[in-house]
């Protein structure tokens, strides 16, 4: 089952400098990250919940230009940087790769995937990716591993408590997406990874897709406008928008108590 948006992944030039630009500028603090050793990559992390952040960079461009995640992140940043690709997190890869494969999915088969953190331990997980990846292109599929480090009980209760220094905890509303054919977007999105769109309320021949509790937006791309907004909701009087490593970002005052995205179950999950 689709859980929800799991993370974006966004290509820096140095992943601490993009991480003390987004503290500095924003208030969204990371709080994690680590090396793919076998991709050639490393990353700074912000999390939002159950949700993060990945700002990815590379420490080894031959080794990066030939792995999966690395050869989005190289052509980002030699193009500027920004957003590479996105996840959607699930709890049944193999059944929801198998539907969606029976229905004219180009998703390639389960690969194993892990990262050392700057204390050595390990996080792993498994996912699924389409022929091409970039920030027009659908996302890939991605199930972590519950006993690994980062999605213990523990961790994640501990994550759900974050308050980021912009006032409190900070959920992901919504992954805004300029692309140039929003029909054949949106048709590409839904053969491979099935999701299913709608007029979007905000009009201008915009569509809208729930991913769990978050929506993703194809909207026209419109003169030299970028590739995507993020929006997020957080404990602030009023709305502001930043425009930041190659994105633009919209934080506007949560509505109620502003609790950061958790999965769902996770409540129940972690008592």
């Amino acid at each position: 089952m689709f859980l929800g948006i799991d993370h974006l992944v966004i290509a820096v030039a140095d992943p601490d400098d993009a991480a003390a630009q987004l503290e500095g500028e924003l208030g969204l603090a990371a709080t994690g990250g680590g090396r793919h050793d076998a991709l050639g990559t490393f990353n700074r992390l912000v999390w939002l919940g159950d949700t993060y952040l990945e700002l990815i960079g590379v420490f080894a461009r031959a080794l990066a230009e030939r792995s999966w995640i690395g050869a989005p992140t190289v052509r980002m940043v030699g193009l500027g940087g920004g957003l590479a690709t996105w996840a959607i997190a699930t709890d049944a890869l193999e059944a929801d790769l198998a539907a969606l494969r029976a229905a004219g999915s180009d998703l390639g088969d389960p690969i194993g995937g892990e990262r050392r953190r700057a204390g050595g331990a390990l996080v792993r997980w498994r996912l699924a990716t389409p022929a091409l990846l970039g920030p027009s292109q659908p996302p890939f599929l991605i199930e972590h591993d519950a006993a690994s480090a980062e999605w213990t009980p523990a961790d994640r209760a501990a994550r759900l408590a974050l308050a980021q220094p912009l006032g409190g905890p900070v959920r992901l509303e919504a992954l805004e997406l300029a692309v140039d054919d929003v029909n054949g977007t949106r048709q590409r999105f839904a053969r491979t990874a099935g999701l299913q769109f709608r007029p979007s309320l905000t009009g201008g021949g915009s569509r809208d897709a729930d991913v769990g509790r978050q929506i993703v937006r194809l909207r026209p791309r419109r003169g030299g406008s970028g590739s995507a907004v993020i929006r997020l909701a957080a404990p602030v009087p009023e709305e502001r928008v930043v425009e930041l490593l190659d994105c633009r970002w919209v934080v506007r005052p949560a509505r109620g108590s502003p609790v950061a995205t958790a999965y769902p179950g996770s409540t129940e999950a972690l008592g």
